[in-house]
């Protein structure tokens, strides 16, 4: 077999480090063996395999954690939501899934749709350095963000009345929503979140190869697979790279 020159380095390397964060939209924690699965988990294996090498996995406790990874080089590979505001940093794949960011809400809240939060006095939770986090400080005028140090804890933060919203991707907000009764996820979106592969500023020949990879797990039902193992509600497969409106 002829190696692709563009993964030479993991190959001489014998490994493959993937940043994988503790997310529903990118890997969970099974509660009995410890181990993570999900998406991510399924396509950095997919990837591994197919260079030929181990897969290391780099656990972090939310997104927003896996960029102080590429600071200290604690992997070759992660799983992030796109975002131009990172690019001086990493480099990102096309989007491999889409979700979108809802709003939950406890019950008898009189916020009805996004305009509602945006308020003096509201208090939105977030997970610190998330993506959701960086959007909305940039977006939020009034309302205060409160932030947490895991995903889980941003809904804690609602959950104990130190919130009144919780700011999170779809799929987190429909495990939550169940175990905070009364509580509603308003119906309108604040954004979509395009999930994507990540490499380290600068590494061309490695993001080339992950985005023919990308494209080609996206063709082929790979990643509409990964989603129904995982059991995943509220996520789509991103369209092709060729076929995207993104702008």
């Amino acid at each position: 077999m002829v190696l692709d020159p563009r993964i030479t380095d993991f190959a001489r390397a014998g490994k493959i480090r993937a940043g994988l964060a503790e997310a529903p939209i990118i890997a969970t924690k099974d509660l009995t063996s410890g181990e993570l699965r999900g998406v991510a988990v399924d396509l950095s294996r997919e990837l591994a395999a197919r260079i030929g090498v181990e897969l290391i996995q780099v656990r972090y406790p939310r997104p927003g954690a896996v960029m102080a990874g590429l600071k200290t080089n604690d992997w070759d590979i992660a799983f992030l939501g796109i975002d131009p505001r990172r690019a001086a940093e990493a480099e990102f794949s096309p989007p491999y899934l889409e979700v979108d960011w809802k709003y939950l809400v406890p019950a008898n809240s009189p916020i009805r749709r996004p305009s509602d939060v945006d308020i003096a006095g509201i208090r939105i939770a977030v997970p610190r350095g998330d993506l959701v986090d960086i959007i909305l400080s940039e977006k939020t005028q009034q309302a205060e963000l409160v932030r947490a140090d895991t995903v889980e804890g941003a809904f804690d933060l609602l959950q104990i009345g130190e919130a009144d919203v919780c700011a999170l991707p779809l799929p987190n907000l429909l495990q939550y929503s169940a175990r905070l009764p009364g509580s509603r996820i308003l119906d309108e979106p604040f954004g979509v979140n395009r999930v994507g592969m990540v490499v380290p500023k600068g590494q061309t020949a490695h993001l080339a190869y992950i985005t023919e990879f990308i494209e080609s797990a996206k063709a082929s039902g790979f990643v509409q697979r990964a989603i129904e193992r995982a059991g995943l509600r509220g996520v789509r497969v991103a369209p092709s790279a060729n076929t995207s409106t993104e702008g």
